[in-house]
């Protein structure tokens, strides 16, 4: 076994320890990742979740919105998938679509998109009032790293199904994805539910770190949060002065 394998196996024992406390107390997990396209969300979550009790946890990936879905309140389909007391819930994208590919691919008008930006920390907050702790991490890669990852998945006969017409325009967007980046991450950061930011360019770092820093956020007593405290490089939580250490 490898020594990735291997840091593996400890942190995945203690995420599985992690897991039983919260089922004990009831408490409510929601984790949210966000990303560029090709920047290993799949992959840290499939991580995270390898061995934990299915019963207990969930990974959500909601599509594109029905006809009905768009006439409703822009949050509304995703509060069903809320977790429950003892629930781990993890979003593979989540509301913050509307800050990311919806602005950037016209699929939002701006009314929209500022409207969202007003009423979301108000809603993380009522789910942080109502017994949530919202985890929200951003996975940044550069883009000589998405390019390669692009062309890899475009030619592995396993990844077919994570194409998108998106995908073909995701480097035609560069630039217009990292404005789109900055202005979420410096206006719906906040105490309750920060962003955590993540180096995502080595794929197996990324993930080892992340489950570390999870690890460190949740109050367990059967988890020694400072034994499993993340590389501060790889990552950290958003501020405006930490800009400059994002992918340009």
């Amino acid at each position: 076994m490898g020594i990735y394998k291997e840091e593996l196996r400890t942190l995945q024992i203690q995420l599985t320890t992690l897991q039983r406390h919260l089922i004990e107390h009831g408490h409510q997990l929601l984790v949210l990742f966000e990303g560029r396209d090709c920047s290993g969300k799949d992959g840290v979550i499939k991580r995270i979740t390898q061995h934990l009790s299915p019963r207990e946890t969930r990974v959500v990936a909601l599509g594109k919105p029905s006809c009905r879905e768009q006439d409703e309140w822009y949050f509304q389909r995703y509060v069903s998938h809320l977790p429950a007391q003892g629930e781990c819930v993890l979003f593979n994208r989540s509301w913050y679509n509307r800050a990311g590919v919806e602005t950037v691919m016209g699929f939002c008008s701006t009314a929209e998109y500022e409207t969202f930006m007003t009423a979301v920390i108000p809603f993380e907050r009522l789910l942080s009032q109502s017994g949530l702790q919202i985890i929200k991490y951003y996975l940044d890669i550069s883009r000589d790293e998405q390019e390669q990852r692009l062309a890899d998945r475009r030619k592995d006969p396993l990844k077919q199904w994570k194409i998108s017409p998106v995908d073909a325009v995701a480097l035609e967007h560069w630039d217009d994805y990292s404005r789109a980046r900055d202005a979420m991450l410096e206006q719906t950061s906040h105490v309750e539910a920060p962003w955590i930011v993540v180096h995502a360019d080595d794929k197996k770092t990324a993930r080892l770190n992340v489950i570390r820093d999870l690890l460190s956020r949740i109050a367990c007593p059967d988890v020694d949060a400072h034994a499993f405290m993340p590389d501060e490089d790889i990552v950290f939580a958003y501020r405006d002065d930490l800009r400059s250490r994002l992918a340009q």
